[in-house]
């Protein structure tokens, strides 16, 4: 009787298939790919593999580890302070360790021969990838490839696979494991954080195998060439703050997504592709601009949680260290936009976050002699964490004193309420929430200003967004975006006034404001002093800023150290170099305020005068030279923020990838090249594409309709279609 060959292989390959649960996007314009192994990268490289869904994220290290590895899976919006130390994210046990023994030999990246070793971001699934072929020092050869995810679909789930595939040789395995169970944790003496994992091994027919668990989370099994293993390890996620019994929710959830995990694969894979399908934006023609895209919708996506209004996004997202996972400004300035066109329910979720925490930025003001909310330079639940001291590059100790200065916040805050009621439209928002940010924001500032002999209202001793100036007087930027916050705030009381008197009646009861007080917000912004200058267009940055050494920057571009280290902090701050736009931030955010004669003699001005010490600094240059038609300009901008993190130019992305600059990014292409303009009832465009893009288009929504719109460059023109649904 003959065997049917074809039946086998059918079957074969369908077991083959039940196996893999998932495969790599291999299209580069959907990945980042680290090929080979630099054992001095891997901080940086562990940032930029990062995983994450708004509840957790991980960091993109070795499964075994290595000498430089920081692995570590943060919880969004819970906190530890340890004695003497400013609050930083938790860190929950690393569940994520597992290493493989062949025999007497523990596959290791330093030990052995690497045949093959890359890692793959796959932004379209959402994956961390990595593929590695190793040969021991006795000549097996095993294949390994390893899958890392962040459950968009069910975010208290993580999940970890390992395909082990022994080249030439049959024999045993160990995989250890460092969590195996259940492990838990009480921070500050208030919230419960609990991680179960749950684990097993599959044979090549797709089926449970048994395995002998040994001490310590380790697991042995038999393999035979050629064959395929797999390890599952499932994480279930859950703090006291979501449920009563995080530690049973752990459990329970664990076990029941092993037994369907590739389900749980399939939904977030799902997940993940629905919003590609709905916010997508492709770049044709420009390979690295569209990879740069997707790494940083792909990086905000999984930093944020539209079913939490108690958290906001960190300066480094959920990916590193870096300011131990504090909330500033970035949130509400640079990423907010993003979502706001791409994920309203996140945009919302974020706004509110400064909501639920308006009574801090009331205690805070009060505390510092002033009504209102004065919300902190450094959040973490809403109370001010900044640091006091920091150590400079060159060992000194520094004062921070942005904590207690850098109070334009408020200003900034308001400014987020505003830009999500007028994208949305959302009116139980501004009447539950919104407005009375706006109303407390605007007394912080009346409050804060001192009327003087000039008849005009100053803000002394501040810092503005450029912290290379500390306690200015009348900073541009501050005193711009106060009389926003005031003339804001007049008009939206006067608006809920008009259109919803009962609401209005009751929250203006509740808060004690009369007509004389939104009266006089109107008149301190009207007084406000600004540091405009009629005969020349120019704002000055602030008191005194024209007066100091204007030092030029074109001898230290190519330059690896920062400039404040190179000349000293003192001669900077007596120098007219800022780290990032004041004046030109202001622009930017209330742009149809200015004529563009006011617009162009700024931007001439101050960014020769800029050396982007902040990586905040370039897309925000990127976005206006594209508006002023500066491409070459633009371009060199908007690649230099690119390679922040995909290039590693500012040498800090070991401490997390800088997602406020990834929303700037974003900010660049589609306010700066597209053109996009949302101050009037619909959308409006004023397009300039770089030469190399052939086409843009983008998917965003606003006011309740999602708007298809291409951008097709022709070289001597740029064609717009636009369609709405």
């Amino acid at each position: 009787m003959g065997i049917d060959v074809s039946d086998n292989l059918e079957a074969r390959s369908v077991r083959t298939r039940a196996l893999l649960l998932a495969e790599p996007t291999r299209d580069p314009d959907w990945i980042i790919v680290d090929e080979g192994f630099t054992l001095t990268r891997e901080h940086e490289v562990e940032s930029l593999f990062s995983i994450g869904n708004g509840h957790s994220g991980i960091r993109g290290s070795l499964a075994e580890g290595c000498p430089m590895s920081t692995p570590a899976t943060v919880v969004a919006g819970v906190y530890v302070a340890h004695p003497g130390s400013v609050a930083s994210l938790v860190t929950i046990p690393d569940w994520t360790h597992l290493s493989i023994t062949v025999g007497d030999h523990t596959l290791r990246m330093d030990l052995g021969h690497n045949l093959e070793h890359r890692r793959i971001l796959d932004f379209r699934q959402g994956i961390h990838w990595r593929e590695w072929r190793h040969q021991d020092g006795n000549g097996r050869i095993t294949r390994l490839r390893f899958c890392r995810l962040a459950s968009l679909a069910d975010r208290n789930l993580l999940v970890q696979c390992v395909w082990i595939t022994p080249e030439n040789y049959s024999g045993q395995i160990v995989a250890d494991a460092h969590l195996t169970g259940l492990a838990t944790q009480v921070v500050n003496n208030h919230t419960k954080v609990a991680v179960a994992v749950a684990d097993r091994v599959v044979g090549p027919d797709a089926e449970e195998i048994g395995s002998s668990e040994l001490m310590d989370g380790r697991r042995d099994f038999q393999v035979a060439a050629g064959q395929t293993y797999r390890i599952d390890r499932v994480a279930a996620l859950y703090t006291s703050r979501e449920t009563d019994e995080p530690d049973e929710e752990a459990r329970r959830k664990s076990s029941e997504a092993l037994q369907n995990l590739k389900g749980v694969i399939d939904r977030h894979r799902q997940a993940w592709l629905a919003k590609w399908r709905e916010a997508d934006l492709q770049i044709e023609g420009d390979h690295f601009a569209q990879q740069a895209m997707r790494f940083a919708f792909y990086h905000l996506m999984s930093s944020a949680n539209p079913q939490d209004e108690f958290v906001s996004i960190g300066a480094r997202g959920l990916t590193g260290a870096g300011y131990r996972g504090h909330v500033f400004w970035d949130t509400e300035i640079y990423m907010l936009p993003f979502f706001l066109l791409c994920d309203p329910a996140a945009a919302r979720a974020l706004v509110m976050y400064r909501y639920h925490t308006l009574p801090a930025a009331r205690a805070k003001a009060s505390r510092n002699g002033y009504r209102g909310a004065l919300y902190p330079w450094e959040s973490v639940d809403g109370e001010e964490a900044t640091p006091p001291y920091a150590i400079a590059p060159d060992g000194e100790v520094v004062r921070i004193l942005t904590g207690e200065q850098e109070q334009h916040i408020s200003a900034d805050v308001g400014y987020a309420v505003w830009n999500y009621w007028r994208a949305t439209g959302d009116v139980s928002f501004l009447l539950n929430a919104g407005l009375e940010i706006l109303i407390e924001t605007a007394r912080f500032w009346a409050s804060r200003v001192t009327r003087e002999d000039d008849g005009r209202y100053h803000i002394r001793r501040v810092i503005g967004p450029d912290e290379y100036h500390v306690s200015v007087d009348d900073n541009a930027y501050t005193n711009g975006m106060a009389q926003w916050n005031l003339q804001t705030a007049a008009e939206l009381t006067a608006l809920v006034a008009e259109q919803w008197p009962e609401t209005w009646h009751a929250l203006s009861c509740r808060l004690g404001l009369e007509d004389e007080e939104r009266d006089s917000w109107i008149g301190i912004a009207r007084d406000m002093y600004t540091g405009f200058d009629e005969k020349t267009g120019l704002f000055e940055q602030f008191r005194g800023y024209f007066e100091l050494e204007d030092i030029d920057l074109t001898p230290y571009e190519s330059r690896a150290a920062p400039i404040d280290i190179l000349l000293g902090r003192e001669r900077i701050a007596q120098s007219q170099v800022i780290k990032q736009p004041d004046v030109l931030m202001l622009i930017h955010l209330l742009w149809d305020r200015f004529p563009d004669d006011v617009r162009r003699v700024n931007f001439d001005y101050y960014e020769p005068r800029c050396d982007h010490g902040s990586s905040l600094s370039p897309a925000i240059h990127a976005l206006l030279a594209a508006r002023l038609g500066k491409m070459s300009l633009a371009e060199h901008y908007f690649r230099q923020s690119a390679e922040i993190d995909l290039a590693n130019n500012m040498g800090n992305a070991a401490a997390g990838v800088h997602i406020g600059a990834l929303g700037g990014l974003w900010q660049a292409v589609v306010f700066g090249f597209a053109g996009l303009n949302l101050n009037q009832n619909d959308p409006t465009y004023d397009p300039r594409l770089p030469a190399g893009w052939q086409r843009l288009s983008m998917r965003f929504h606003h006011r309740g309709r999602w708007h298809d719109v291409t951008l097709s460059n022709s070289g001597d023109r740029i064609q717009t279609t636009e369609s709405v649904s």
